[in-house]
């Protein structure tokens, strides 16, 4: 096990997330990729498994982009890989609030710091907007559909359309607690065999 490799990956999604947890995803959607040098070496994950890290990870305490990282830390070295997954993805922030925090409270009425804040909002709202998407095609698209030469109406996963529009119209409608919502996603999961 290549420990050092699996908190190296990790630094490197965690030095470019801006956005938070969910900024992490467009990246670890990447590691579903043969071009990812993570699976170049380890061969193991698959775009399903973080799809099914990140219900997990949703449904779990905590911040999101960790939860994954831990549970993809666990599955490539145990509970070592886990924490060193977390740290990894973590030291990023760490190192640079332990940097700029004092820069930061100087400069806080600077012009470029006010541009260069401007200019990641953007770019963080880029992150969480390919995340969203990311999920989407993982939850309500089905590929093997198009590989087995089966109409276009085989691609998307209706059942799970449908369910998550109604989730989403009562999200908008109704505000109840998230956990009603994730209750309702399991139940109608169990009930339609999703």
């Amino acid at each position: 096990m290549n420990f050092l490799f699996l908190y190296l990956e990790f630094f490197k999604i965690g030095l470019f997330a801006v956005g938070g947890g969910y900024a992490t995803l467009p990246f670890l959607l990447h590691m579903a990729h043969d071009n990812f040098s993570f699976i170049r070496q380890t061969s193991w994950l698959s775009a399903e498994q973080i799809s099914n890290f990140l219900a997990i990870s949703q449904c779990s305490p905590g911040a999101v982009g960790v939860n994954v990282a831990a549970q993809t830390g666990y599955q490539y070295g145990g509970i070592a890989g886990g924490i060193l997954a977390v740290l990894g993805l973590i030291s990023p922030a760490i190192i640079v609030i332990s940097i700029i925090s004092k820069t930061l409270l100087a400069l806080k009425d600077n012009a470029i710091t006010e541009r260069v804040f401007s200019g990641l909002r953007p770019a963080a709202t880029a992150l969480l907007s390919a995340a969203g998407w990311g999920v989407c095609k993982l939850s309500l698209y089905n590929p093997a559909a198009l590989a087995a030469g089966l109409p276009w109406h085989n691609v998307f996963l209706w059942r799970e359309c449908i369910v998550g529009v109604v989730i989403f119209l009562l999200l908008i409608k109704l505000k109840w607690h998230p956990i009603i919502y994730i209750a309702l996603g399991a139940t109608a999961g169990v009930l339609l065999g999703l």
